[in-house]
């Protein structure tokens, strides 16, 4: 994996109560083969409060991973991204952070 850009952000206006107001952003490329390992590292890592999550493209798809939860779709799927928000919503992410291109 390669680090491309870290960059910290004051989400003040979008943060909710239980979430710090500056957040940290790490964006990363790495091999195609590795993105099995690596939402299954990140899907135990995150934290289950406050409905953390990770995105990434892989080719053609998108993964979305909560903790404990990972979903892979093909970018441009509705069905499958209303699932991924469906879960997302439930685990505590507000619609607003529901933001991730497809």
């Amino acid at each position: 994996m390669r680090t491309t850009r870290i960059a910290r952000r004051d989400v003040t206006g979008s943060a909710t109560p239980t979430q710090p107001p500056v957040w940290t952003f790490i964006e990363f490329e790495a091999e195609d083969d590795l993105a099995e390992d690596l939402a299954d590292r990140l899907a135990g890592a995150l934290l289950t409060e406050d409905g953390w999550y990770a995105d990434f493209t892989v080719g053609a798809d998108h993964v979305i991973v909560f903790a404990n939860r990972i979903f892979r779709y093909r970018r441009g799927d509705r069905d499958a991204r209303r699932e991924a928000e469906a879960y997302g919503r439930s685990v505590g992410v507000p619609d607003h952070q529901l933001d991730w291109n497809d």
